[in-house]
This record gives structure tokens, sequence and C-alpha cells, in this order.
């Protein structure tokens, strides 16, 4: 609809001048929007979608909650931060139990009261260390500096909006994280929205091919940069080819030969029919004969039993990356069944050989987590314990002065100031004006203010 009433707009002014402009969109939207909107003589403008400072991270669901409370507490305390949720109940949810937690954490979706969604807004532009759990309805016209992470509890829809809702991370510069949880039931839960919407089958299998696209960065064993670049259009020009600051370069993944684990897995979907889901195809290959597989007689089929070898959260992981891979479908109807696909054939023939990403276990993932954290401490952003008092008396004095004027704490200064003063140590004001964000306004503003704070004396 929107297309077509620019359509008409320039049909009924057609000597108007005009420019079209978006912050996140691969080539063929672009040349979508040049098309709809006639735009095929201008000349068009592709800045770089690299953010180097933001580091990517992917774990597979494992009680996400736990997984979440985890990277806050030891990656991020006290620091700003966005949890994307698919629906509003989980937003709601998940708000609570962080909240109950001990962290500063507050719900924003557009089923809130207006008035009560504002002001957690304004709590979140103007508060140090608010971590905000929001729908995507949370973000456009957002340009918070310092936010330190972006989370995703569920998967997006698209890598487009997986890059515009990471890129509201560490927009001072400074090092920031991307990090995203997720499942097959995410997968199903998106191919389920697909299928349902009321678009036409067109518009269906773009949105299918761009889940298919995001389902393939998440369980991609090279770069993750490279790969996200790629899908813009833009190749990584890096020396060593590799980016540094992605899980799968900091701590690269073991793959395996998981050709006959992937062949039992097939087998054992169109044994039982290919009407049941992954919870219920795991007991039988793990020979758990409960009431409802002996009541189906699935405690008598060839499969029951035959992957013994691989523990339930290792069988999640094979089913997980069946599907990504395209070797399985999810049903349309949202039952989280999985059938087979074309592509299955040629797996189950023994002529197409399968490679998976191996899960890692709790102490990998740990070992993960001290390498990524190890890398952004790297980046000169890691307060060093000696520097932490000096560090919190800066943040809560530019937090006072940020109330009293009911201003945003990064209007006084970002981040990436209060970090070169920590470091440089200025005693003077010619010296604190050197520092890059000060400038003279500010300089005369909040000059002494800060300097005693430097000096370690109490504010007044």
């Amino acid at each position: 609809p929107e297309y077509r009433q620019l359509t008409i707009l320039h049909e009924r002014f057609p000597n108007v001048p005009r420019i079209a402009l978006t912050a996140t969109a691969d080539a063929p939207t672009r040349r979508e929007i040049v098309e709809r909107l006639a735009l095929g003589e201008a000349k068009e403008f592709v800045a770089s979608f690299d953010r180097p400072n933001i580091q990517y991270r992917i774990e597979a669901k494992n009680q996400p909650l736990g997984q979440l409370l985890q990277l806050i507490r030891t990656e991020h305390p006290g620091e700003a931060g966005i949890v994307y949720c698919l629906t509003r109940r989980k937003v709601e949810q998940t708000a609570e139990r962080l909240a109950a937690q001990g962290v500063a954490a507050l719900p924003y979706h557009a089923g809130m009261d207006a008035t009560a969604r504002a002001a957690n807004q304004q709590r979140f532009l103007r508060e140090d260390g608010i971590v905000m759990v929001a729908t995507i309805a949370f973000g456009m016209g957002i340009d918070k500096p310092d936010v330190r992470f972006v989370a995703h509890l569920d998967l997006p829809k698209s890598l487009e909006g997986y890059y515009q809702e990471t890129g509201r991370a560490g927009r001072d510069g400074l090092p920031a994280e991307a990090w995203l949880c997720y499942g097959l039931g995410d997968v199903v839960t998106l191919a389920q929205l697909i299928a349902q919407s009321e678009s036409g089958d067109e518009r269906k299998r773009v949105e299918r091919a761009k889940l298919d696209a995001l389902l393939a960065y998440a369980e991609t064993t090279a770069c993750r940069r490279r790969r996200l670049l790629a899908y813009f259009g833009e190749e990584y020009d890096h020396d060593c080819g590799n980016c540094g600051n992605c899980d799968n370069c900091l701590d690269p993944p073991e793959t395996w030969d998981a050709s006959v684990v992937a062949q039992k897995a097939l087998s054992c979907a169109y044994r039982t029919g290919q009407r049941f889901g992954v919870a219920h195809l795991t007991a039988v290959l793990r020979g758990e004969a409960d009431d409802r597989i002996r009541g189906l007689r699935h405690d008598q089929l060839s499969t029951f039993g035959v992957g013994a070898e691989l523990d339930k959260r290792q069988w999640r992981g094979v089913f997980r990356q069946l599907v990504a891979s395209g070797l399985l479908a999810t049903d349309e109807e949202g039952y989280g069944t999985l059938r087979l696909t074309a592509a299955s054939r040629d797996v189950l023939r023994g002529t197409a050989p399968v490679r998976f990403r191996r899960e890692a276990d709790r102490s990998e993932r740990r070992s993960a987590r001290k390498k990524a954290k190890s890398a952004r401490a790297h980046a000169s952003f890691e307060i060093a314990p000696h520097e932490a008092p000096l560090w919190d008396a800066l943040r809560d004095l530019r937090g006072r002065l940020a109330r009293e004027q009911g201003v945003p704490a990064y209007v006084i200064f970002h981040d990436a100031t209060l970090l070169a003063m920590l470091r440089e140590r200025p005693q003077t004001h010619d010296a604190l004006g050197a520092i890059s964000g000060v400038g003279e306004r500010k300089l005369a503003r909040y000059g002494d203010a800060f300097l005693r704070a430097l000096a370690g004396v109490a504010p007044s």
C-alpha cells in the first residue's frame, strides 16, 4: 500500500525531486525500491554495513532466561541494554523475572498504556544501566549511544531486522555485544507466522527465503561478520579473513560427521508418519517407551532406541540443524511436527554427507564467554577493579547532573568521554578540555565538578 501511494504521488507530481533513504536493505530490496519509485536514473549510495565494535554471539536455547541472566551479571552488570522478545506476553514475563533477580529491567510493547510506555522509554534514555525488554515496537528513533548489549531471546524474522536491531548497540563506538539465543521452537513459530499471513504466495516465498538466510547465519561455523556483510552484498576486506570479534572467530566451533545420525533422525520422522515433533522423535530414538509411544506402537519401529548414544540436548541440536539445513521442514499449522524434504532423499541414500556443528557443553560455553569478555577487554572498555571506584563516581556525577537538568545522561558526556577521563586523569581545565567530547561549553559548565571527581573530592 505504501508503494502504491508513493507511485500515485509521483504520477501527480512527476517533476518534484525525490530521494529514497533506508537504514537497512539488502540488494533485492534496494532494487525493488528503485523500481517501485521509478528511480532508475538516480545515483545510489551504499555505506558499509560493518560495525567493527559489535561482537556477535549466538547460543542454542537451554534455559534461556538463565542464559540471559548469566550474560547480564557476568559481562554487562550495571550497563544499559535491550532485550528483544517476539511477543508482548514474553516481554512482560521476562522484565518481571529480570527485575526479581535485581536487574533494572523495564517492559515496552505496543499493548501497554501509552503513559507507562513513554515513562519507561524516558527512564531508559535518561538513566544509566536500564535494561529495556521489548518487542520490535521499540527502537525506531532511539539513539542512546551507550547501549552495551542487544540480546534476542527469540529469533528475529530476517537478517535485515537482526542487523537493524543489533545496530542499536555501541553507537558511541565503544565495544558492545549482539547476543542471540534461539532454538527449533523459534523456527516453528516464524514458519507458522509466514504460512498463515495474508500475504500473497510470492511475498511468502520471499519471507521464507529471508528466514532460511537467517538460519544459515545462525548455524554457520564461519566468521559471522563476513557472512552478515555478504548478505548485504559487501565483501569483508580483512587480511586474515576473519573478524576476530565474533564467537566463531574467537572460539572456532568443532564440526563432526553427522551423516549416520541424520539418517537415523530422518528415518525416524518418516517411520512415525511425519506427524510428530522433536520431543516425540527424540524419545523414540533414545528408546524411551512411555505410554504414548507404546500406545502408538512406536516402540516396535526399527528406529526405536537407535539413537541412545546422544542425550536430549544433543538431539535437539541435531534436529535444529536438520531444519536449518533444509533436510527437515516444519508444519504450517504450528504444531511443531517435522516432515522430510526433497533434499532428505540423498542423505537417506547415503549419497550426501552431512556435517554439523558440535553442541557445546556448559563448561565449553563458559570458556567461550570468557574469551568473548577478554576480547572486549582488549578493546579497551573493561574496567579494572582498581578503576571501578572512580568510574562509578564519574557515572554517578553524570547521572546527578542529568537528573537536575532533565536530560539523558549521554547529553552530559558519552561513555567514551568518561572512559578517556578515567584513563587520562586530567587535573587541569586545559587537560580536560583536550579530551574528545568535552568542548568549550561543556568544559565551562561541568569542568569544575568533574575535575573534583577526578581528584577524589566529594561533590558539593
